[in-house]
């Protein structure tokens, strides 16, 4: 198996100028690897759902890695928003798989499992506690082929 080379497509930082997510785009594979830092607030959590839109119309993610190995905080209040307002949309745009890397901090994993349970009725979602395990499972999950349609990205 060859390894997935990433290419760093951008950073987020929040209202402080505190770095929040730092991107990594594999194209062969369409997967997008969001990597979060900090302590992270429902707000917070919108606002990269929100950036995650707006580049799902510019490249294709089949699959998301949503790597919270490196953060913390509480973001229960964004819940509903995510699974109504933000998961129909990216499902529309093509995502098909997500594997969630849990943060080191066990007091968040409530919510994580929650979020789990929420997606996993649409489409594939696996929980992880490393990153390799991640992205094995994703392999997995959705064989690589060229889209469709190539302009689907670009589609409202």
């Amino acid at each position: 198996m060859h390894r997935i080379q990433l290419q760093h497509i951008g950073s987020l930082h929040d209202a402080h100028g505190n770095r929040l997510v730092e991107l990594y785009y594999a194209p062969e594979k369409e997967l997008l690897h969001v990597e979060w830092f900090g302590n992270i607030t429902g707000r917070e959590v919108i606002y990269v759902a929100q950036e995650f839109l707006k580049l799902q119309k510019q490249i294709q993610v089949s699959v998301l890695l949503n790597d919270k190995s490196n953060a913390a905080g509480d973001w229960t209040e964004s819940m509903e928003w995510l699974e109504f307002d933000w998961l129909p949309q990216v499902l529309c745009e093509g995502l098909r798989a997500v594997a969630y890397v849990f943060s080191p901090d066990a007091g968040t994993h409530y919510v994580s499992k929650d979020f789990s349970e929420r997606v996993a009725q649409y489409i594939p979602i696996k929980l992880f506690y490393d990153v390799p395990s991640a992205r094995q499972w994703l392999n997995s999950q959705v064989p690589v082929q060229p889209s469709a349609d190539p302009g689907f990205a670009a589609q409202a």
